[in-house]
């Protein structure tokens, strides 16, 4: 695919504060953030600037994107905050930068990423299936790096853990084009539709 549509206003985007093996990983971040950054798309991410979110957010600087930080104030030295964003907001803990982030935009988007990453996502996901919010999520599966987890959601629908009605709301594709396109697709179920049901 090689669309040039936009799809959202603004993309939050979760990843690791590493890099991973080799330079895929980094490379795969870069790339992301200049995608969104192509189509007008503003990236809302958590700040850093090392490891992938250094580079997702290089990747949209560099094409003149918006980029917006949000990082607690315990961890802006450790995480080594990204100083020449659009804007970098400090909050004063991860409840409060993940409320923030999810708040600001429109859809999210996580890359390869370790125990934060996961936590984020799988929140919002469940937000989703809540309807605190009626935003989409996706996984853009680097290298197959989602394979597994993937694979362990279809499980958990199977053995019944997740809803069939709820295994769209965490969707994967590739690469962005073709993430961005299946969540722009995404219907919500309303949580009125399948609360009263066994």
């Amino acid at each position: 695919m090689n669309s040039t549509r936009t799809y959202f206003r603004r993309v939050a985007v979760y990843c690791g504060s590493s890099g991973g093996v080799g330079t895929h990983y980094l490379d795969a971040a870069r790339a992301a953030g200049s995608f969104l950054a192509e189509r007008g798309i503003d990236l809302v991410y958590g700040g850093g600037r090392v490891g992938m979110m250094g580079a997702v957010a290089e990747g949209a600087l560099m094409k003149g994107g918006r980029v917006y930080g949000v990082i607690p104030e315990k961890l802006k030295a450790r995480e080594l905050a990204h100083e020449g964003l659009t804007e970098l907001f400090i909050v004063d803990s991860m409840h409060a930068r993940k409320t923030m982030m999810a708040s600001m935009a429109d859809a999210f988007v996580a890359l390869p990423g370790g125990w934060g990453t996961l936590e984020e996502v799988f929140e919002v996901v469940t937000w989703s299936q809540l309807n605190y919010h009626k935003k989409p999520v996706g996984l853009l599966n680097v290298r197959g790096y989602y394979d597994h987890l993937v694979a362990f959601l279809d499980h958990a629908m199977t053995e019944g853990f997740i809803r069939p009605i709820h295994r769209p709301l965490c969707a994967s594709a590739d690469t962005m084009d073709a993430l961005l396109d299946r969540l722009s697709k995404l219907q919500i179920p309303d949580i009125g539709r399948w609360i009263d049901k066994p």
